[in-house]
């Protein structure tokens, strides 16, 4: 069956969600069509709905909507439950609308299948503590780190995070000022890279071998990927892989249908 998709946010045009969706759809044979939506800061819900009205079948969230995108559905499923944070949205039977959240798998997957990190027995730094962080942090707990640590600028919002994921592995919350030690995995989950910025993070934070994964990407190396490799990072990689991996798990949200995501990810690196 046809059926029309597409990614809102604000900003989007940098969004290679189409091409990915494209790609997917031309492997699998689904009949898709996917495009951008500009999201209205003051009227995300209109616009979701005038979409859905139109005859769209699904929407993927990015920012800054995906904590607006958890309020408004009618179901969530337990992993976006869990995050309070929806990127993906679905049409129900009856017109109902469901909530998923696919950013831990596509973070989790992109790190482990696609360059072979190890989580167990790491230590990880989460910087930002917005919608895309608490999309991520259950999903890492899973994976048996030695500790996940949330670093913020507003101090209770980590604090917030922290607390509400600390039933599920050992996460704690900080300040920039507050940071010290190593860290085996450093992940930049703010929006500064839009801007070119990199968070104030100090030097000498990386463990040896440390890697460093930006969930923005960017044609050229993003702000925080060069931050990386200037702190002698033994990989530092952007979020396109992520971006990939959280994609097919909508389209199989959606379709029902796996898509195969190495070849996409090599045709977007092109």
């Amino acid at each position: 069956m046809f059926c029309k998709y597409a990614v809102i946010g604000n900003p989007i045009e940098h969004s290679k969600s189409p091409e990915i969706h494209a790609a997917f759809a031309e492997q699998t044979g689904e009949e898709v069509l996917y495009t951008r939506i500009l999201g209205d800061m003051e009227d995300f819900n209109g616009d979701v709905h005038d979409f859905l009205n139109d005859g769209g079948c699904g929407l993927n969230v990015t920012v800054p909507f995906k904590e607006r995108a958890f309020q408004m559905v009618d179901d969530l499923s337990e992993r976006a439950e869990l995050a309070g944070s929806v990127n993906t949205l679905i049409v129900a039977t009856g017109n109902e609308l469901r909530g998923d959240n696919t950013d831990g798998v596509g973070l989790i997957t992109d790190l482990a299948k696609n360059h072979g990190f190890e989580f167990t027995g790491k230590r990880i730094l989460v910087v930002g503590a917005g919608g895309a962080t608490r999309g991520i942090i259950a999903p890492l707990l899973y994976k048996n780190p030695v500790s996940v640590t949330i670093v913020n600028r507003t101090v209770s919002r980590a604090e917030e995070l922290a607390l509400r994921f600390v039933n599920y592995g050992p996460v704690a919350a900080c300040g920039f000022d507050q940071l010290g030690g190593k860290f085996d995995l450093i992940i930049n989950a703010t929006s500064a890279g839009i801007h070119g910025e990199v968070p104030p993070l100090p030097d000498g934070l990386l463990a040896e071998d440390g890697w460093t994964y930006d969930m923005m990407y960017s044609n050229e190396p993003t702000a925080f990927v060069k931050w990386g490799k200037a702190q002698g990072a033994a990989i530092s990689l952007d979020g396109l892989g992520m971006l990939v991996e959280q994609a097919a798990e909508s389209f199989w949200l959606w379709r029902g249908v796996r898509p195969d995501t190495a070849p996409v990810i090599a045709m977007l690196r092109e």
